[in-house]
């Protein structure tokens, strides 16, 4: 009688690498750079509550949306301070600026934009859509031959904070400083007036906390172990079963 074989082994897990050190470095660095920012900037709606279409605004001027005001642990700093917020504000907003002009530098040079968020007419397509939506659904958020790859849901996330959401939060703040009007005052035009520039500067920033809020989520239901680790070492891991 011959001898029983062996089980084989379990299969090891499979390591890819998804993160180059540039998008971990402005990673972890605008995450910092933002949650000033919008606490800041809450700070600074309290001030006055109230938003504009056009040049003017004031309290006996009609507003199109009154922003609730924020608890005091919301804002930074922690309480009514509005000219320490505008000097948080304005810090953090030149690092948001030249955090996001180097990055967009840097993913030119290593093909992270032409490689990872290229968004090509086929992936818009309506079913290639519906069934990204429906892997979502059922939990499975990345593709098990190739991992490291972005689904088209995410490219129109990242796509939409990185060329929409924070150039314009950028573009619209820079509308708003006094000192920028000095030089440039046909910026305020293009927004068609301070009160309009001041309310895309809201909606956009909203946009970006929307962004975020999914992001967290998405974290949290795909693993947050492997998804930080791989945000803060460059390599994502592959169980076997994921491939199976």
């Amino acid at each position: 009688m011959g001898a029983m074989s062996e089980p084989a082994p379990p299969p090891s897990p499979r390591w890819v690498r998804r993160h180059k050190l540039s998008t971990r470095l402005w990673h972890w660095s605008n995450a910092v750079v933002v949650i000033v920012m919008i606490g800041s900037g809450l700070s600074i709606s309290n001030a006055h509550p109230h938003l504009y279409w056009g040049v003017y605004g004031a309290n006996i001027d009609p507003a199109w949306f009154h922003p609730p005001r924020f608890p005091a642990w919301m804002t930074i700093p922690s309480g009514y301070n509005l000219a320490l917020a505008r000097r948080w504000h304005l810090l953090f907003a030149l690092l948001m600026a030249f955090n996001l002009l180097w990055f967009m530098v840097a993913s030119l040079i290593n093909r992270h934009f032409t490689r990872d968020l290229r968004i090509r007419a086929a992936e818009l397509a309506p079913r290639h859509l519906l069934a990204d939506v429906r892997e979502h659904l059922a939990f499975r958020f990345h593709d098990p031959e190739h991992p490291e790859r972005f689904n088209i849901l995410q490219k129109i996330a990242y796509a939409s904070a990185l060329f929409v959401l924070l150039p314009l939060l950028i573009a619209t703040g820079l509308a708003l400083s006094p000192g920028w009007n000095a030089g440039a005052p046909w910026l305020l035009d293009v927004f068609g007036g301070r009160q309009s520039a001041r309310s895309i500067h809201f909606i956009a920033c909203w946009g970006l906390v929307a962004f975020i809020i999914v992001h967290l989520v998405l974290v949290i239901l795909a693993g947050p172990v492997r998804e930080i680790r791989s945000m803060i070492t460059g390599w994502f891991k592959v169980d076997p079963e994921q491939t199976r």
